[in-house]
């Protein structure tokens, strides 16, 4: 939770470019008690999403109630997934959560310019490799981290 408010303060600064719509937001679940109802209130929400950040850390993996369902999910609705590292390292690792392992994802470590640089070319080139049957992990290469000052 401290790394995403971390993305919400990056979205609430000034001077910033930073930006994205918390689909966390859009509704909440009314009765936080039953499973069956948070899943109605994540489908709406993965609904009205164009593309899927998962922040990546020691436990992620081992999430598997809602996070692991919301990773299923996402995949199921064809979105782009970044999968956002929060130990910082550019690549997928051993904490990558199973659901996403093997599925077409870009990684990235844990810095607001990345994932903005991400959030912003990613959606395209996940549908052209959708298109192409592509699989498998993606990374940006060094030229990239450059070019944004990492």
């Amino acid at each position: 939770m401290r790394y995403f408010s971390l993305m919400k303060a990056w979205k609430g600064a000034k001077n910033t470019t930073f930006n994205f719509h918390n689909a966390h937001d859009l509704n909440n679940a009314r009765d936080t008690s039953l499973e069956e109802s948070i899943k109605r209130q994540l489908r709406i929400r993965l609904r009205n999403s164009k593309l899927f950040i998962v922040l990546i850390g020691d436990k992620t993996k081992f999430h598997t109630k809602f996070v692991k369902w919301e990773m299923d999910f996402a995949l199921r609705l064809n979105l782009p997934i970044i999968g956002a590292n929060l130990n910082g390292s550019r690549k997928k690792t051993s904490l990558c959560p199973p659901a996403i392992r093997d599925e077409l994802a870009i990684f990235v470590p844990f810095k607001q310019k990345i994932i903005e640089f991400a959030m912003n070319h990613w959606p395209n080139r996940h549908y052209e490799l959708k298109e192409q049957e592509e699989k498998g992990t993606w990374y940006y290469g060094e030229n990239v981290y450059e070019s944004l000052g990492l």
